[in-house]
């Protein structure tokens, strides 16, 4: 399970080649993946699936052990030989930070080696400023790592940050005066959070970390491949191939957004222009109710459904036309679709999106399996905390090869 980064560290270390210590590294991130994918597994399970010798996963095994990264099950009896122990993930082995930065909100979260979330602050506004969101993640991480035993503050390997690329674009449709958004045109976020993080700090595209959270707690730890659509403020995704999130050598891949539509009026536009919660917060501005609600979190929004299905509606036939060009070009056999809303209007999306599917000509084409994404939490949140786990514990396809 592998990502595409932008790493800025302290101190950082470079190695070279396929050697003998990559090799460990590689071992061990396999050990953890399969572990964290399939349950708690007993050594000889490991040994299986890895093709490693039973001496070669003793040694490694007791290694992580040492680390605190594993904790040893309850023994399995009634079968022939010793007994199994089950070995599965310590919840206070590693920890990690996680800032997400959004147009409408900004959220920052402590969260343990198992995906849990031991606490969290935010913020809303009506546009991004750079000067507030630096201050707040300041103000905010002697409050997160105070949750934390001095010893367990020790382990926190990282913060990651999850954000829209180019967020200085797009500020007419946010409503923000332009200088404030050129701000971020300017801005290196890495070297500002530098100066009182003390922690290396990772950056990802917010729809690409979601991708990211989703492979590694929800759906995609049981599928080889999928197509990842997020519909946030505006809409973005990912590509998993492999167990691997493929994010492009620009980092583009699976942005979703600027693919070409044709739109009401026949004219040629962009999904963007025709998928997003932009869209129905214009709606219900439109109509004199304040879109408030929509950046609180993922609460219900029981209220105003005419407009909210009105809204699902139109953006699923987009959407829909998006997957089938996205799945003629490779073949997924599964859509995971999330956003940043409760999950009953995830459901009632994914209903909407597969009726159209289902109006749209598949000759040529196998129908994909259009599905909910699983992760209740925001998942660009989550996935900004899984950045420091992907550098250090994810198994990612070519570390081998890297130098």
């Amino acid at each position: 399970m592998g990502i595409d980064v932008k790493i800025r560290t302290k101190n950082q270390k470079h190695g070279g080649g396929a050697n003998q210590s990559t090799l460990r590294e590689y071992n061990e991130r396999a050990i953890l993946s399969l572990i964290r994918r399939n349950g708690p597994l007993a050594k000889a399970e490991l040994a299986k699936l890895t093709g490693l010798s039973a001496q070669s996963m003793s040694v490694i095994m007791r290694g992580l052990e040492q680390e605190g990264l594993l904790l040893r099950g309850e023994s399995l009896k009634g079968k022939v030989g010793q007994p199994s122990v089950p070995m599965e993930l310590n919840p206070n082995g590693v920890f990690t930070l996680g800032l997400k930065i959004g147009r409408r909100r900004a959220e920052i979260v402590l969260m343990d080696f198992v995906g849990e979330i031991r606490c969290s602050k935010h913020i809303t506004y009506h546009y991004p400023i750079a000067a507030k969101i630096i201050a707040f993640a300041e103000d905010s991480l002697g409050y997160l790592t105070a949750f934390l035993s001095p010893s367990q503050q020790e382990k926190v390997i990282g913060l990651g940050v999850a954000m829209p690329y180019e967020l200085w674009n797009w500020s007419r449709e946010i409503g923000a005066p332009q200088e404030a958004i050129d701000a971020w045109h300017q801005i290196d976020i890495a070297a500002e959070l530098s100066a009182f993080c003390p922690y290396p700090i990772i950056i990802q595209n917010d729809a690409t970390a979601a991708c990211g959270a989703e492979l590694v707690f929800g759906r995609g730890s049981q599928l080889t491949d999928f197509c990842y659509i997020f519909i946030g403020f505006f809409i973005g995704g990912g590509l998993v191939l492999n167990h691997s999130v493929f994010s492009g050598p620009q980092g583009n891949a699976g942005a979703f957004g600027p693919m070409p539509v044709i739109g009401p009026d026949g004219q040629l536009s962009q999904l963007i222009e025709h998928a997003s919660v932009a869209l129905l917060e214009k709606q219900l501005l439109k109509a004199q109710i304040s879109p408030e609600f929509l950046w609180q979190g993922l609460k219900d929004w029981a209220q105003h459904q005419e407009h909210i299905q009105h809204w699902i509606d139109y953006i699923a036939k987009y959407i829909a036309i998006a997957i089938v060009s996205s799945c003629s070009v490779i073949d997924f056999e599964h859509v995971i679709i999330d956003g940043a809303f409760p999950s009953n209007i995830r459901k009632n999306i994914v209903a909407a999106i597969q009726r159209e599917i289902q109006k749209i000509d598949l000759q040529g084409i196998g129908a994909p399996s259009v599905e909910e994404a699983t992760i209740n939490y925001d998942p660009r949140v989550v996935g900004s905390a899984c950045l420091p786990l992907f550098e250090h514990y994810l198994l990612d396809q070519n570390l081998l090869f890297k130098g």
